[in-house]
């Protein structure tokens, strides 16, 4: 538990389009300005799905370069994590080339899905190959993986990792509940994988859809951290008549911590705890 309140920007993902949110961000330029709102707001960590031209996901680590070194020229001081999701490219090859980029446009983490699942239209494959090369590029490159766990199988691969040596340092973890033929967000749940995290570590909740805003609540009050943006809901009510966009979603929940006493983390602070160098964004 923390007194900082670390919200994880997820503005895009891979599946929303425009035609579906029209506040969702899709280009280089447009995610680098929903970052800096949101940093504004209070957002320390964001979690990039590069687009191609077309608007199509995309794991070409050009293109992915692209996103970051927008970010960064808009939001200097962001901690950037780069997604290596196995949804639309399942093989180690297609996937690790992101977290091998260097100089301005690598990242500081990467995401890393701890077993395959079913989304309700498409399948995750995260063969248990692949999971390890991607947990030992990171490892060797200095990436701090972000923990994506959608159900108690993968917390336990990731606790056989880390008893292997290949998730080593601060942990931090993306709970992720509420998607059909994953965990069901409900209390028990959530707090049933945090209690069987490793001790000391830094944890976000996020809900899928209608889930997002309870999980995210929950999150606040038992101390852990919150993922939220566009990429896992898209509506900024319940009876889903109200597009939501980035920067209002997490200046809800900033609202929300701060009434109950738990400030905005910095990225400076996120930086700290999870072993990431500092940035001097005046020298950026």
């Amino acid at each position: 538990m923390t007194d900082e309140l670390i919200v994880n920007l997820c503005p895009t993902g891979m599946v929303p389009t425009k035609a579906d949110n029209p506040h969702l961000p899709v280009t280089p330029h447009e995610v680098a300005s929903d970052v800096r709102r949101c940093a504004d707001a209070g957002a320390s960590i964001v979690h990039i799905h590069p687009r191609d031209e077309a608007g199509r996901p995309t794991q070409d680590p050009a293109r992915a370069a692209e996103y970051i070194r927008a970010a960064r020229n808009q939001t200097p001081e962001i901690v950037i994590c780069i997604t290596t999701s196995g949804r639309a490219q399942p093989e180690l090859a297609g996937r690790v080339k992101v977290v091998e980029l260097e100089g301005d446009a690598r990242p500081e983490m990467a995401s890393l899905t701890l077993g395959s699942l079913n989304f309700p239209n498409q399948p995750s494959i995260n063969a248990p190959q692949t999971i390890d090369g991607l947990a030992r590029a990171m490892q060797e490159r200095g990436v701090v993986p972000e923990w994506e766990i959608f159900d108690f199988g993968m917390l336990d691969y990731a606790l056989y990792l880390r008893d292997r040596g290949l998730l080593t340092g601060p942990v931090y973890a993306n709970l992720l509940l509420g998607s059909l033929g994953s965990l069901a967000a409900t209390p028990l749940n959530l707090a049933l994988l945090v209690e069987r995290l490793p001790k000391g570590s830094t944890w976000a909740a996020a809900g899928i859809g209608r889930y997002q805003f309870a999980m995210n609540r929950l999150a606040i009050a038992m101390g852990g951290g919150v993922r939220v943006g566009l990429e896992d809901n898209l509506w900024f009510d319940h009876s889903r008549t109200d597009a939501a966009s980035n920067p209002r979603l997490v200046e809800r929940l900033v609202t929300i911590g701060r009434a109950m006493g738990r400030e905005p983390a910095t990225p400076a602070q996120v930086r700290e705890r999870l072993g990431i160098p500092q940035r001097n964004p005046a020298a950026a």
